[in-house]
């Protein structure tokens, strides 16, 4: 092989290279904005099927206490309220009940604050199953039973615990995803009217 053919081989070789590489890179440039096209359609879609969120008005309903009390959530206009959903076979729902408990104990009323439990009693295991998980955590805070879920499908309640801020004038001020601490909690309450 002569010295031209050699330096022509090499040149074709590295153009190859430099091809291939850029191929591949364009194709990951490609790749990468997909991705990010399909997550911003994810968070949209997501967003959209989440439904309520702050600056909404928090939907009314009525619903009964484990004891046998109604409650509706206009009758709590001028208070701030923590409306919580929740299940007795959540893990991150067990551990932010004591959390809510010595808020409520601690705090809530200096505070203006109701907090509201919305049992998820379609999804639950039963009446029973509540009593003995609010006995067991010692809560005496008001435990509301959705036994139909139209409660939680109306707040989007789709992941639990969900939690609801919601001010004086009945304004959703916060939506938490997960459990909450006695902090976090409130944290969230000094910043709404």
């Amino acid at each position: 092989m002569n010295k031209r053919n050699f330096a022509l081989a090499i040149v074709a070789l590295l153009i190859g290279i430099f091809l291939v590489n850029f191929i591949q890179d364009q194709q990951e440039k490609k790749a990468r904005e997909e991705a990010a096209e399909l997550a911003n359609e994810s968070m949209d879609l997501s967003n959209a099927k989440q439904g309520l969120s702050k600056g909404d008005r928090a939907p009314e309903f009525q619903l009964s206490t484990l004891d046998g009390k109604s409650v509706k959530l206009s009758d709590l206009k001028g208070k701030k309220v923590i409306l919580n959903f929740w299940a007795t076979w959540c893990p991150p729902c067990k551990a932010e009940m004591p959390h809510m408990q010595k808020y409520y104990e601690t705090r809530a009323e200096k505070e203006n604050v109701e907090i509201l439990a919305v049992n998820l009693t379609s999804m639950d295991d039963g009446k029973k199953a509540v009593q003995q998980f609010v006995e067991g955590y010692e809560l005496t805070f008001p435990i509301l039973m959705d036994e139909k879920g139209e409660i939680g499908d109306r707040y989007r309640a789709i992941t639990i615990p969900t939690t609801y801020m919601i001010d004086t004038t009945g304004t959703i001020q916060h939506k938490i995803i997960g459990p909450m601490n006695e902090e976090m909690m409130g944290k969230m309450v000094e910043g709404m009217e």
